[in-house]
């Protein structure tokens, strides 16, 4: 199949509230790396699995809400967290972060966010180094850390149709309007990123629309899926949803291109569970956690 592209002919937009479902997409990354009986030497040192549960027994409900490029890496790495930790479940929230953003500003219970980039959890946190409008207080800005790094890259369906190389021959051939370029919404980060990309290369993101060679995805995983179908001619992806998603990648773009791509993370103020969410945000900063990220592709930033 083929999308029309225009704001009208959009990706139906939807949530992806992954429980079990999305413990099923991590098949690959069972173990992250650890042995196949759960048990390792890291369980001894901070933020591990183990040092969460060690002093005194964790239990209960933890909702972490997450951007949708974390979806098979974070949920491979809660299975190592609630092996060591058997009265914790953890519900995922995966999807874009500006929707995420929205859900926690009206009141949805959460005790982790984690998002894809720095705008929305700054909007959340009113303690936030930089401006924003927004002066909400929703973030525990003592638990905030920055904790893994990605890239962005161009993506191609498996046959490349229309041969597209790199970056800039994707800029040549969209003025051309010879190919369609599937990219996030404006309020998703890799959207954002993407936007950046094409101010790079002096394009005019509207005018490319209008004319047919752009449509949207409301998440990252949506416009992996339709470079996937090859739906479009190329899809800009983070990295790390193209390797879980075995996509071909073309190029990566540069820091100039696009900025730095940061996920930080965070307890929320109103956490049902606090002592759950400051124990998880631990163990993610361990070296088990950090396995399972840099499976697909991240960058650890943090340290426990």
């Amino acid at each position: 199949m083929f999308h029309n592209a225009s704001h009208d002919a959009c990706v139906t937009r939807r949530s992806f509230l992954l429980t079990g479902a999305a413990m099923a997409a991590t098949l690959g990354l069972a173990g992250c790396g650890s042995s196949s009986n759960g048990s390792s030497k890291d369980d001894s040192k901070s933020g591990s699995a183990g040092s969460a549960s060690s002093s005194k027994s964790l239990s209960g409900k933890l909702v972490v809400f997450a951007a949708a490029s974390l979806t098979e890496s974070l949920t491979a790495a809660g299975k190592i967290f609630m092996k060591a930790n058997p009265d914790v479940d953890i519900t995922y929230n995966y999807d874009s972060s500006g929707t995420l953003k929205t859900q926690i500003q009206n009141g949805a219970d959460c005790d982790v966010f984690i998002s894809a980039g720095q705008l929305q959890m700054d909007q959340l946190d009113v303690k936030a180094k930089q401006d924003h409008e927004d002066g909400l207080d929703f973030v525990n800005h003592a638990t905030r850390f920055d904790i893994l790094e990605n890239k962005v890259c161009l993506c191609v369906p498996d046959n490349n149709p229309k041969g597209i190389k790199d970056f800039g021959d994707m800029s040549k051939k969209l003025e051309k309007h010879s190919i369609l370029l599937c990219m996030g919404n404006s309020d998703v980060p890799v959207g954002q990123y993407t936007q950046k990309i094409l101010a790079y290369y002096k394009l005019d993101e509207q005018a490319l629309a209008n004319a047919g060679c752009i449509t949207y995805g409301s998440n990252v995983k949506e416009v992996a899926s339709q470079v996937r179908e090859a739906a479009v001619d190329c899809g800009v992806v983070y990295r790390t949803d193209a390797v879980s998603e075995d996509l071909k990648q073309v190029d990566q773009a540069t820091e100039k291109m696009c900025g730095r791509v940061v996920y930080p993370a965070a307890a929320i103020k109103t956490a049902p569970n606090p002592e759950v969410a400051k124990a998880f945000l631990a163990f993610l900063k361990g070296s088990r956690a950090s396995k399972c990220f840099e499976k697909v592709g991240f960058t650890p930033l943090a340290e426990g």
